[in-house]
């Protein structure tokens, strides 16, 4: 059983504690974050001992590994320090958004040979799994476009004066809390991205950061791409990757639709998953012997990349290369 220290325990911290109630793989017995009172209930409530010391929970023997829940600028510093006092980690994503700190926290866990997951949750949807398999396999043939669509009302949701409601923080609108789970399906499904094309604005919001982002990628296989993500509209997952014998997509999250030439169009419904434990048990599965964490150190580093370019373009309306 991995004893798990939770830092960031706002509502997003309190689900991924809630989504792992009565693991057999890891527990939550330590918890830290900048209001305590704020989060004093839930944690109560778990019996989790709660603190905003970080320092403390890195030097408690008795944490095996934390799961950073925090903002994104900080990300990069509380890996490394997690990873000099031997500690495992899960960070929430984006991973980080420089690619510099990205490769530096990989460098730091790499060299503590500590284990270092990013919370991509629908990388563990079935369907994305079939999706995978369909590339794979040849199914859809040669990849010509993939794309795909993020959108929430979150911007309405989000607190003046509130972290996640500062441009720095979120750069280039949805990108770092919504479209960064489309950029890593499709980091997954059809490779590297070699280059971007961007554009961000603000039209409804009152709060500072944009709610309507959009680009075009050219992948390093020579397809192209598209993913649009909107911080004020009403919810919507959709990819979809287009083959020379096909294409398939996904609506929402439990829905893959599939239409080749050589065969009747198909759709498969699959059972909702809870997608937040389903990461944490495959971070504990990892820490302790099991099968890798599904999301390489090269692929986040590489997203971080993509997020970069993306943030470079939308402000100079350029297209901007990947670094790699």
């Amino acid at each position: 059983m991995l004893r798990v220290g939770i830092v960031g325990l706002g509502l997003w911290g309190q689900r991924l504690v809630a989504s792992c109630d009565g693991s057999r793989l890891l527990r939550f017995t330590a918890a830290v974050t900048r209001t305590p009172e704020k989060a004093a209930e839930f944690a109560r409530a778990r019996n989790l001992p709660l603190s905003s010391d970080y320092a403390a929970l890195l030097a408690d023997p008795a944490i095996d590994a934390v799961v950073l829940a925090t903002p994104h600028s900080q990300h990069a510093e509380q890996v490394i320090a997690a990873a000099a006092a031997g500690k495992h980690i899960f960070v929430e994503k984006p991973f980080t958004l420089e690619r510099a700190g990205a490769e530096a926290a990989v460098a730091a866990a790499r060299a503590a040979g500590v284990v270092l997951a990013l919370g991509h949750n629908r990388r563990f949807l079935p369907a994305i799994r079939e999706l995978k398999r369909l590339v794979d396999d040849g199914v859809l043939g040669e990849i010509l476009h993939a794309e795909g669509n993020i959108s929430a009302p979150a911007g309405y949701r989000f607190r003046p004066g509130g972290w996640r409601a500062s441009a720095a923080e979120s750069p280039a609108g949805g990108m770092t809390g919504l479209g960064i789970h489309v950029v890593d399906a499709l980091i997954h499904l059809a490779g590297g991205i070699a280059e971007v094309t961007a554009q961000s604005f603000r039209r409804v919001l009152t709060i500072d950061i944009d709610d309507t982002t959009a680009m075009l990628f050219r992948f390093k296989s020579g397809a192209s791409g598209g993913l649009v993500t909107l911080a004020a509209t009403a919810p919507i997952w959709r990819l979809q990757i287009f083959g020379s014998k096909g294409w398939a997509e996904m609506r929402g999250e439990t829905r893959l639709e599939v239409d080749l030439l050589d065969g009747k169009p198909s759709a498969t419904d699959y059972p909702a998953t809870d997608k937040e434990r389903a990461e944490l048990e495959a971070f504990a599965a990892a820490v302790t012997g099991g099968s890798p964490y599904p999301i390489s150190p090269a692929e986040a580093i590489h997203g971080v990349a993509v997020l970069e370019a993306i943030v470079r373009s939308a402000k100079s309306r350029a297209s901007v290369a990947v670094a790699s």
